[in-house]
């Protein structure tokens, strides 16, 4: 019988290239994920490969390279920039002795760490629980011995993974009923906050690009805001009173990544549902990226994956004091702010995003009056 290893601190992080673009950012992605995780990354393995190993990802030879440094460097982590088969996963961790955690896994993990609140506990175990019952194809191997005899929940002969495999969907379906009660709860609250005409807005963006920050800014909360990938993870939503007859209801929302886990996108529904019944996103942006571009590309990818990618949008280009770029904003062929300069950090600016949302709340006041003019 194969026991997966332990977990300790010491990573060795593999990430190849498969003739992608931006390679140099995926690698610098999966390392701040690897520190989120609260783990050091004691070695990064490259390489280039046409296609995938069958049975290793990385081949034979690059696996025995690891082995012969992972006692010198005291690793017993193995981290994947890549999304690995159930069987590739246990083969690696049968040669290695390694604990092996593949793009999807470790992201669940941080997900877990961060989790607060009771809602966002059930969305983590649920995405966990997703993602382990792919993972019971072919299982491991004490999954594989038969349950029988006289008494023996499951009936003579009953394989262990089928019974593991049934109480995994009966504990995922315990989850999706609570999660749908709570869901319910929210919505109440949602339609509370419109019967009370209150703007709705919600933060969105990619992880790390200062949304918390920008919320801490505006409502004078201090939620937690560090410099990591997922350091915020359950929604958070305050009033703020940025005018006279002006009532605002703000949310800071979960980072998106790139590739972010289809588990997570599905457990976390009711909490994005806070993003979809929103009158107006603030999508945050870290100026100072370099990929900022393709950022932007893979927050509006999820919100249409939501379908909230045709709710009314303001870019805020954020972090300027990175990069000595001025404050400012621009407006659209209607004469509405959509594009703004600040740095969440500085407060620099933060007056021509609260200037767009009472300039976005008069017009929703105007033709709920029935002036449009």
């Amino acid at each position: 019988m194969f026991d997966r290893p332990q977990l300790g601190d010491n990573a060795i992080v593999v990430s190849l290239d498969f003739g992608g673009f931006d390679t140099n950012e995926d690698i610098h992605e999966i390392t701040q994920l690897t520190i989120s995780a609260g783990f050091e990354v004691a070695e990064l393995v490259t390489s280039k490969r046409a296609t995938p190993h069958t049975k290793y990802f990385i081949g034979s030879g690059k696996l025995e390279e690891i082995l012969l440094m992972k006692d010198s460097l005291e690793a017993d982590i193995l981290i994947f920039n890549h999304e690995l088969t159930p069987s590739q996963e246990r083969n690696i961790e049968k040669m290695t002795g390694m604990r092996v955690y593949d793009r999807t896994a470790l992201i669940l993990f941080i997900f877990s760490l961060r989790a607060k609140t009771y809602e966002g506990k059930l969305q983590v175990e649920l995405a966990h629980l997703d993602h382990l019952s792919t993972r019971l194809v072919k299982g491991w191997s004490h999954l594989e011995r038969q349950k029988g005899g006289i008494g023996v929940r499951g009936g003579p002969g009953e394989k262990q993974i089928e019974l593991d495999r049934r109480m995994l969907g009966l504990r995922i379906k315990q989850l999706k009923e609570k999660l749908r009660k709570l869901g319910q709860q929210r919505g109440m609250q949602r339609r509370a906050r419109k019967r009370s005409q209150a703007l709705s807005i919600s933060i969105v963006g990619y992880t790390n690009a200062g949304k918390s920050t920008l919320f801490n800014r505006l409502t004078h909360e201090s939620i937690l805001a560090e410099d990591k990938l997922f350091a915020t993870l359950d929604t958070t939503s305050r009033k703020l009173f940025i005018e006279s007859g002006h009532s605002v209801v703000i949310s800071d929302t979960v980072g998106f990544i790139k590739d972010l886990p289809t588990t997570l996108i599905e457990a976390f529904k009711s909490t994005l549902e806070e993003v979809t019944g929103s009158d107006l996103l603030v999508h945050v942006v870290d100026v100072s990226n370099e990929n900022k571009s393709e950022q932007i590309n893979e927050v509006g990818k999820i919100l249409e994956e939501i379908n909230a990618h045709n709710l009314p949008q303001i870019l805020v280009l954020n972090q300027i004091d990175k990069i000595n770029l001025k404050t400012g904003c621009e407006r659209d062929d209607y004469g509405k702010i959509n594009h703004i300069q600040l740095s969440a950090k500085t407060g620099d600016g933060i007056e021509f995003l609260k200037q767009a949302m009472v300039e976005y709340n008069q017009t929703r006041i105007n033709q709920r009056n029935g002036h449009y003019a």
